[in-house]
């Protein structure tokens, strides 16, 4: 399949999934939310996001078996801990993460949101242009 039509379809069916999460639920699709409520004992029996979460990590491994694709990690361990800790900070910081911010909230008109997402990309090209270039990994 075309590198393009893949992007696309998973493009798609992303945002399916977060309006189709929002119109059932009434509720933003951002990952950092749906993980704050499986973390709360609170609502950890009352969220349907379990089973949103629960597909994030399914899925991939089905698609896996039904496709040639491989997936290699060239970071260590330690640096994907890191990774995921600034991560999560990031996400804290910023009232949300790339999926709220960058898919649901966007799709919404925020402002916020524009800003957010905006800050996030500049961050990670400035990121990467330094790894790349000055870092030179």
């Amino acid at each position: 399949m075309h590198p393009f039509l893949t992007a696309f379809l998973g493009g798609t069916l992303l945002g399916l999934a977060a309006v189709g999460y929002l119109y059932v639920h009434g509720r933003i699709a951002g990952i950092s939310g749906l993980i704050a409520q499986t973390l709360n004992i609170q609502t950890i029996l009352k969220t349907p996001a379990i089973w949103f979460l629960a597909g994030l990590f399914i899925v991939p491994f089905i698609y896996g078996q039904l496709t040639s694709v491989t997936i290699e990690l060239d970071a260590s361990p330690w640096m994907m801990i890191i990774a995921g800790v600034l991560v999560g900070f990031g996400t804290r910081l910023g009232s949300g993460c790339t999926s709220g911010h960058g898919i649901c909230g966007i799709s919404r008109l925020s402002k916020r949101s524009f800003v957010a997402t905006a800050s996030f990309m500049l961050a990670g090209i400035i990121t990467v242009y330094v790894i790349r270039h000055v870092i030179g990994a």
